[in-house]
C-alpha cells in the first residue's frame, strides 16, 4: 500500500519567532542523542543565560516542539522537547519545529527521526567544510500525510518505548548519584563504617597512605582510526563516549575497521579504565562489560597491576573533584587543553585499608551492575522502536495493531 505525502510544511511552522530574554542557553554539544536515539538535555556545567550566550542564539524553544540540528543532519540530533517550565534558547544552527493545530508533535518528531527524512536532509545540504540545509529544504521533506487521529496513534505508540527509556535514564542518574555519594562518604569525609575507632593524623585516618598512581597502574595510548556507524569491525571507544556521563553506553559506541588492526594490542577488558587526554582531558570511563572494543587514540588507558586498590576504587577517585581540578590545572594548552599519560599518573592517591576497599567494592558493585542492566534494557527499547517505526510510517502495520505494540515497563 502506498502511503499518501505531504511536505512537512503542511504540519508545521519553523523557527516561530519569541521572547528570548532570560532564558538559558543550550549548548549543541549537551543536546545527547547518542544513548538511544531519543534526545536528551544533558545537565550543562553551569546555566548559560542569553546575556552570556552568541549573537547566533536567537531561537526560543517551548513545550512540544521539536529541535532538529541543520549543520551535518547526517549526525542525526534532535530533540522533543518535554517538560513545560524548560524554556530554553538555542542557536542558529539547529530549526525549530512548532507542529501546527492540525497535527500531532509527537508523531511529527517521529517522521524527522525516520532515517529516510535524515536521508533527504543529508543529500540536500550545501557546503564542504560546514555541511547544512537551510529552512525551505527542511520544510520541502515529505513526511507521511495521515490523518490526526492515525497521527495520535502513531505517536503514542513510539512515546511509550521513550517514556519507558527515559524512567531508565532517571533511574541510572540516581544509581550514579548514590555511588558518588557513598565514595564520598568513605573517602573524602572519612565516614567509613568503623571510623569512629580511627584516629585521624595530618587530616587523614591512621594508616592510610599517599600512594604515586604512576606505581599502581599501567597506561596505554589508544588507537588511531576513523569510526564508523557500520558494523565492521570492533566498537571503538572515543572521548565522546565517556565524557558526559559516568558510564559506557555501548549500544551508541560506533565501529572501525580491523584491518591492520592489532586487536590484542588495543583490546578492553572488564576493569580497565579510560581517561580522556585531548580537548576534555581528564574525563573517566570504566569498561564494565565483556566485549569486542578498542579504544581511540586521544584516551589512555589505565590498568591496575597493585593489589592494593580495585578498579572500581580508582574509577570514582579519578571522577572525584579533587583528581579532576589536578588534571584540569595541570593540563596544557591555552585553546586546546591536552594532558599526557605521563601527567596523568603524576598524582598521589590516597590509600585506605583493604578491607575498607573491599567492603566499598560490596557496596559499588551492586549499583553498577543494576545500571548495566538497565542500559541493556535501554538498548533493547531502542532496537524494537526503530524496527516498528518505518513499519508505523510505510502502513505495513495498521494503526489498529497498536495496541499489541506498547511495550509493559522492565
Amino acid at each position: 500500500m502506498k502511503i499518501k505525502q505531504a511536505p512537512l510544511s503542511k504540519f508545521v511552522k519553523i523557527n516561530p519567532e519569541g521572547i528570548t530574554q532570560g532564558y538559558p542557553y543550550q549548548v549543541i554539544e549537551y543536546i545527547d542523542i547518542s544513548s538511544t536515539g531519543s534526545g536528551q538535555l544533558i545537565e550543562q556545567p553551569e546555566e548559560i543565560m542569553l546575556k552570556d550566550a552568541p549573537s547566533r542564539a536567537k531561537r526560543i524553544v517551548r513545550d512540544n516542539d521539536i529541535i532538529l540540528a541543520t549543520v551535518r543532519p547526517n549526525l542525526r540530533s534532535f530533540l522533543f522537547i518535554k517538560n513545560p517550565n524548560d524554556n530554553t534558547v538555542v542557536s542558529t544552527g539547529f530549526a525549530v519545529l512548532r507542529a501546527k493545530e492540525t497535527a500531532d508533535p509527537r508523531f511529527i518528531y517521529y517522521t524527522i527521526t525516520d532515517s529516510r527524512f535524515t536521508g533527504y536532509l543529508t543529500n540536500n545540504t550545501k557546503g564542504t567544510s560546514y555541511p547544512a540545509v537551510d529552512s525551505d529544504i527542511v520544510l520541502r521533506g515529505n513526511i507521511p500525510d495521515f490523518d490526526f487521529k492515525k497521527q495520535q496513534y502513531i505517536g503514542e505508540v513510539l512515546f511509550s518505548y521513550d517514556d519507558l527509556i527515559d524512567t531508565n535514564r532517571r533511574r541510572i542518574q540516581f544509581l550514579e548519584e548514590s555511588a558518588r555519594l557513598l565514595f564520598r562518604e568513605w573517602f573524602v569525609y572519612f565516614r567509613f563504617p568503623g571510623h569512629e575507632k580511627v584516629k585521624i593524623v595530618d587530616g587523614v585516618p591512621e594508616g592510610w597512605i599517599k600512594e604515586p598512581l604512576s606505581e599502581l597502574v599501567t597506561t596505554q595510548y589508544g588507537y588511531t582510526e576513523t569510526a564508523s556507524q557500520e558494523e565492521i569491525g570492533p566498537k571503538f571507544l572515543r572521548g565522546k563516549d565517556i565524557n558526559k556521563t559516568s558510564y559506557i553506553d555501548w549500544g551508541s559506541v560506533p565501529y572501525c575497521s580491523n584491518k591492520k588492526l592489532d586487536f590484542r594490542k588495543y583490546s578492553l577488558s572488564q576493569g580497565d579504565i579510560l581517561i580522556i587526554r585531548m580537548a576534555d582531558p581528564g574525563k573517566v570511563g570504566i569498561v564494565e562489560v565483556e566485549i569486542d572494543a578498542i579504544f581511540a587514540s586521544y584516551l589512555v588507558r589505565l590498568k591496575v597491576i597493585n593489589k592494593s586498590i580495585s578498579p572500581y576504587f580508582l574509577f570514582y577517585s579519578l571522577l572525584d573533584e579533587k583528581y579532576q581540578k589536578f588534571i584540569v590545572g595541570a593540563s596544557t594548552g591555552s585553546t586546546r587543553k591536552s594532558a599526557s599519560a605521563k601527567l596523568i599518573v603524576d598524582y598521589n592517591l590516597l590509600i585506605p585499608k583493604k578491607k575498607i576497599i573491599d567492603s566499598f567494592n560490596n557496596q559499588i558493585t551492586p549499583l553498577r551492575k543494576e545500571i548495566t542492566i538497565l542500559l541493556q534494557q535501554n538498548q533493547k527499547l531502542v532496537q524494537a522502536r526503530d524496527l516498528l517505526l518505518p513499519r508505523l510510517m510505510n502502513g505495513k502495520i495498521d494503526v489498529s495493531e497498536l495496541h499489541t505494540k506498547i511495550p509493559e515497563e522492565a
